[in-house]
């Protein structure tokens, strides 16, 4: 049974541990003055660690390989404020010595619970067409079955099992708030594009002790997966709205929004421009939580920044931590706070249901 966690590691700097992982990389790396070294990344539901073997790892590498199960013997120390472990044995563990379940992180929310919230909002479509269109992915058994515990992402956000399902159902609920103030967005053709536009994400990646891209994935990507299942169901519902086809066809190529970022298409209906914008939100804010997560964990004070985040190009600070302690003036009595005044606002809105289709 697994005792150690990457999580623990502030708990046991500069101590000796075992324990086992998933090897998520493996590298052979030339020393400036001679022979080489191993470096490897190790993983398990909590989080990724690097590490160093300097000697005596020939073995390993012949009987080890990315994605496979470890167990090692190292220590752990501290490298500009980031852990990891100088390795002094590693070697191949076979399954009967591991829970699959202490290796790949697993959303916090119910799968069930997600899972009949998104179909509940396809039940109150008024337009049939894009009604029958979503049922025929979500009603698919082997697409239902992926689609529940797939990752969002490898490594950057929702990267954990049934993460895709619940950057879909944050971003069907942001769709739904938003859409009533602009008029010019059809909400249903919206929440489609918001259920689909990432579907192909359950060909392009796979998810077992580790998540990775598929053949598939890495030779024709999620955007062009998703192009193609849309067109495979909508020859099975024929005869299906041609117009409908194209304006769901557009979000799926276009929600990247720019070309640099793999976008075939920019987008160019108010649908596909308002999905790009608040799908980009959605994954940049997962990614500033998952940021904020590793700094407490890294026990950085509430008055420092994250590292350095690749994917936004800049670090990110939490003002909440920041501000925890700060006494707030209360509202004079009979006055509504921000908060009061935009709930308040916010019940005169249209529901989704409420909107008819353009």
């Amino acid at each position: 049974m697994k005792d150690f966690f990457i999580a623990d590691a502030p708990r046991f700097d500069n101590s000796l541990i075992t324990s086992f992982f998933v090897l998520s990389s493996l590298q052979l790396r030339e020393k400036r003055q001679g022979g080489q070294f191993l470096t490897v990344t190790l993983t398990d539901k909590t989080g990724s660690m690097p590490a160093v073997m300097w000697e005596d790892f020939a073995e390993s590498i012949t009987s080890c390989s990315e994605g496979c199960y470890v167990k090692v013997l190292g220590q752990i120390s501290r490298y500009q404020n980031k852990f990891q472990m100088e390795l002094k044995k590693l070697r191949f563990a076979a399954e009967t010595e591991i829970d699959p379940a202490d290796y790949l992180p697993v959303t916090r929310f119910d799968i069930d619970q997600m899972w009949m919230e998104l179909r509940d909002y396809v039940r109150a479509f008024t337009n049939p067409d894009l009604k029958r269109l979503v049922f025929a992915f979500l009603d698919d058994p082997a697409i239902t079955e992926a689609y529940r515990v797939a990752p969002a992402a490898k490594t950057l956000h929702h990267a954990w099992i049934g993460g895709l399902l619940e950057h879909v159902v944050t971003l069907v609920r942001v769709c739904v708030a938003t859409a009533p103030f602009y008029p010019e967005v059809d909400p249903e053709l919206l929440v489609t594009g918001a259920i689909l536009h990432d579907i192909g994400k359950v060909r392009e990646l796979y998810w077992k002790s580790s998540f990775g891209y598929t053949l598939e994935g890495q030779l024709i990507g999620h955007i062009s997966i998703a192009q193609g299942m849309l067109i495979e169901k909508v020859r099975e519902l024929a005869p299906f709205p041609e117009k409908l086809r194209i304006l769901v066809e557009h979000m799926i190529l276009s929600h990247h929004g720019k070309y640099e970022f793999g976008s075939p298409k920019l987008p160019m209906t108010p649908e596909a421009l308002l999905l790009n914008t608040l799908d980009d939100l959605e994954a940049k804010m997962q990614t500033l939580r998952n940021a904020f997560a590793a700094a407490e964990a890294q026990s950085k004070g509430a008055g420092e920044v994250t590292d350095w985040i690749r994917s936004m190009e800049r670090p990110l600070f939490n003002t909440r931590a920041w501000l925890k302690e700060e006494t707030w003036t209360e509202p004079e009595s009979g006055q509504m706070s921000l908060l009061e005044t935009v709930e308040t606002d916010a019940e005169a809105l249209p529901t989704v249901e409420e909107t008819p289709a353009d």
